[in-house]
């Protein structure tokens, strides 16, 4: 016998996986992961013209937007577009992810309420997305560094691949987070926005890793400092082994170090950006139970 008076409500909550069995369940899912990426690239530049083209397009428009600005303020050296490009091409797919995953669960809100599967496929999907367009970009990046023949330098260059698989468990992490984050409060995605910005001005992109070692000297702080920062070794590591040179007619530019020192603070980043991606799968986890419901 129930109370009369009482109100009972049906709540379905979804069984705690462990984090191995997560992300068994979204390989599970692979091909709809799959057809999400095509999805996110073909609607990107539906109606467009240049398509793809643009994600090509765009490191060359902001290249020549730098360029032309640091040429007026003189702050450029020799090679100075390729110094940028190593940057930039980085730092598109890092915004570029987490712009569009902090949104990818609240406007597909429709698939969660009725069709089952791992909702983790979502924001992994923008990811994805992101990552072809990176992989388009860095081909046009490469490209340009041969039409300059700029020499790149081989004893660093094996690191690249390291670097992009270590970024890429950061921004899974990030796209898993943002996305959870969003839907329970969805002031996170005008916050997002701010807080790009001074991301990307606390990286050296447009300005010289060295220089700001140095102002961290001067103010009774270790160059290492600079390395708190995970985006930082993975920048400067694509800076190494792309631009080459650790310095410019005496100008310190990069640390002048080996390149296992350059494979060991990837490394440290790789530990941390596992670490984040197990944390994620954890949080997401505990809450794609009520995702519908909030939703």
């Amino acid at each position: 016998m129930t109370n009369a008076g009482a109100s009972s409500e049906l709540r379905i909550i979804s069984a705690r996986r462990s984090i191995p069995a997560h992300l068994g369940e979204i390989w599970a899912f692979r091909e709809l992961l799959g057809g999400l990426i095509r999805k996110e690239l073909k609607v990107r530049y539906k109606n467009s013209v240049l398509g793809f083209a643009w994600s090509m397009a765009q490191p060359v428009f902001l290249l020549v937007v730098y360029s032309f600005v640091f040429s007026i303020l003189g702050a450029g050296f020799d090679g100075f577009a390729i110094w940028l490009l190593c940057g930039l091409v980085v730092w598109t797919l890092v915004s570029t992810t987490l712009l569009t995953s902090v949104q990818s669960i609240t406007l597909n809100s429709n698939l969660v309420g009725k069709v089952p599967f791992p909702r983790a496929v979502l924001p992994l999907a923008t990811f994805g997305s992101a990552l072809v367009h990176f992989g388009l970009q860095f081909g046009t990046f490469a490209v340009i560094v041969l039409i300059a023949q700029h020499p790149v330098d081989l004893a660093y260059l094996w690191l690249l691949p390291i670097a992009v698989v270590v970024l890429s468990a950061l921004l899974a992490a990030g796209a898993l987070l943002l996305s959870v984050a969003n839907v329970h409060a969805r002031d996170t995605q005008h916050l997002l926005e701010l807080a790009l910005v001074a991301i990307f001005w606390i990286n050296p992109i447009v300005y010289e890793y060295e220089r700001a070692a140095q102002w961290f000297v001067d103010h009774d702080q270790p160059a290492s400092m600079m390395l708190i920062n995970p985006l930082t070794s993975i920048i400067i590591t694509f800076q190494r082994a792309i631009y080459g040179e650790a310095s410019v007619n005496g100008r310190p530019l990069l640390p002048d170090e080996s390149v296992w020192w350059y494979l060991r603070n990837l490394c440290v980043v790789g530990a941390i950006a596992a670490a984040l991606l197990a944390l994620a799968l954890w949080i997401f986890d505990r809450a794609e139970g009520n995702l519908a419901e909030v939703l």
